[in-house]
Order: structure tokens, then sequence, then C-alpha cells
């Protein structure tokens, strides 16, 4: 079977509730009845498919909200946190698999990451610039400002 490269609301409504459930394009993409990746790309940037554009901006929003909705079951999951190593004289003891261990840390690191730059305004860091006395920066350029303009107007240039 061909993969389809001519746009249907049927294959677009596809990827984009897969993506929203936390699929990525590449994933999905891979199905033989799914498009390359190219032709979605292409339809993305074809100025008559921008409903198709605003649709798949929004599954990508709501792929970063499942991302983060995953984040507390991968921290809460300790079933693999352990395995049972068998010793030489054959008895069993449980050992810590810090392998697993590491490996949810960074696929929460990953979610963090994807999260934090699919949805900025959500997720991203929240950046306060301030003067050194924790007022708003702009008060510390305004004062600045007023000084320069107060020394001007009592030394003159001659």
């Amino acid at each position: 079977m061909a993969r389809p490269s001519e746009f249907t609301q049927e294959i677009a409504d596809t990827i984009c509730q897969s993506l929203a459930e936390g699929n990525s394009l590449r994933s999905i993409c891979e199905a033989d009845d799914m498009p390359s990746k190219a032709t979605v790309f292409n339809w993305l940037l074809n100025p008559a498919r921008a409903a198709f554009f605003d649709q798949y901006a929004r599954a990508r929003e709501l792929q970063a909200d499942t991302h983060v909705d995953e984040m507390p079951d991968i921290a809460d999951d300790s079933s693999n946190d352990y395995m049972t190593k068998v010793n030489g004289d054959g008895t069993t003891t449980e050992q810590l698999n810090s392998e697993n261990i590491q490996r949810s840390r960074l696929r929460i690191d990953t979610r963090k990451w994807i999260a934090e730059r699919m949805r900025p305004k959500k997720y991203g860091a929240k950046v306060a610039l301030t003067d050194g006395e924790g007022g708003p920066l702009v008060v510390q350029v305004l004062k600045l400002a007023d000084q320069e303009a107060q020394a001007n107007a009592d030394n003159p240039a001659t």
C-alpha cells in the first residue's frame, strides 16, 4: 500500500489526535497508512491549509500537556527500580536498578524540556528582571535617566 500524499481531513485528524496523545510526528509517519513527515511539513507550509496549520499547532500544545500529565506517573512508577540478582550460592537478593531510575529521570527531564519549549507561557521558567533592590528594571532605567538630566541641568555645557 502506497503512503498517502493527498491531504484529507481524516488523515489530518488522525495525525493531530495522535500528536495530542503524546506520540511524535516521526512515529506517526512511520505507519504505512500515514504520509511521510516531508508531506506533512509541506501541508503545514501550504497557505491553503491554514486550518490544518492551526489544528496542528493546537495538537502540539495538547501534546505538551500530555507530556506534563505523564510526568507524575513516570516518577511514581517504581515497578522496575529493583531487580532480582541470583548469587553464586543460588540465593537471590534485590538490587537497585539505577539504570531504570536514570531512564525515568531522563524521561521526565525530556518531557519537561519539550513542554517548556512547546508552551513557554504555561510551562517555561518565569524570569523577572529587577534592579538591585528588587524593583522593576524599568524603574531603574528611569532613575538613571532622571539623574543624567539633573546632572546636565546642574552643569550646562559651555
